[in-house]
């Protein structure tokens, strides 16, 4: 479990444990202790381009790999400066690709595996963030990635969800969904064999307004973005 060390990462390590987990590399740039033996703590940062290498070879019993390492800056925008949306990049598209790639081969020899990649439904909306743009690369990444590993039996799963109460969007009042019933909902679909998730209300709408033409779609979020 990538970024594990709050949010939606802490619980997709609880929630791994009481499904009965025989251990879960729980990495992060700073990694934490844990009060189970069975999570193991693991040092990670996306944006290092040797570090996803170094942790496939350090966990080579992995056979799910939960890609839910991101960053949302406040001030993000768009329009620049460069840098930073450089940044989001590395963290978000890049080093989430890179930590895919890195772990492919240690999937395929656990007989396929399960990649879950954390997503967003920002990938849909159009708000002018570096952040919704890097989550719309890494769904058709995601969608790539399917494609790519078919051949040695992975199963890739994809996360839609919209807000999170998590503190990454502490900054908005709006009704969130729990860290908790996302990653419930992950888990299931990796059980069941799904390859996507729509994890709340808003998610599954906005999926089922994709096919509305854009003349119609597009000034209708306008107007929900105007009240958010």
């Amino acid at each position: 479990v990538t970024g594990a060390n709050g949010g939606l990462g802490e619980q997709f390590v609880h929630q791994a444990l009481q499904r009965g987990a025989a251990k879960v590399y729980a990495a992060a740039r700073t990694p934490r202790s844990w009060d189970d033996p069975r999570a193991e703590p693991l040092r990670l940062d996306l944006t290092d381009p040797d570090a996803a290498t170094r942790a496939a070879s350090s966990a080579p019993d992995v056979d799910l790999l939960v890609n839910n390492a991101g960053i949302a800056p406040a001030g993000d925008s768009i329009a620049g400066p460069e840098e930073e949306l450089r940044r989001v990049f590395e963290t978000n598209f890049f080093g989430t690709l890179r930590v895919a790639n890195a772990f492919a081969p240690v999937l395929a020899a656990r007989g396929g595996g399960t990649l879950l990649n954390v997503l967003s439904a920002a990938a849909w909306i159009n708000v002018p963030t570096g952040y919704a743009a890097s989550k719309a690369a890494m769904w058709s990444a995601t969608n790539a990635l399917r494609v790519q590993l078919r051949g040695q039996g992975t199963q890739v799963v994809g996360l839609l969800v919209g807000m999170v109460d998590t503190p990454m969007a502490a900054r908005w009042d709006v009704p969130k969904v729990s860290p908790a019933s996302v990653v419930a909902q992950a888990y299931d679909a990796v059980a069941d064999g799904s390859l996507e998730v729509l994890a709340d209300d808003t998610t599954r709408y906005l999926k089922s307004r994709l096919s509305t033409p854009a003349e119609e779609f597009y000034p209708w979020l306008d107007e929900q973005l105007a009240s958010f």
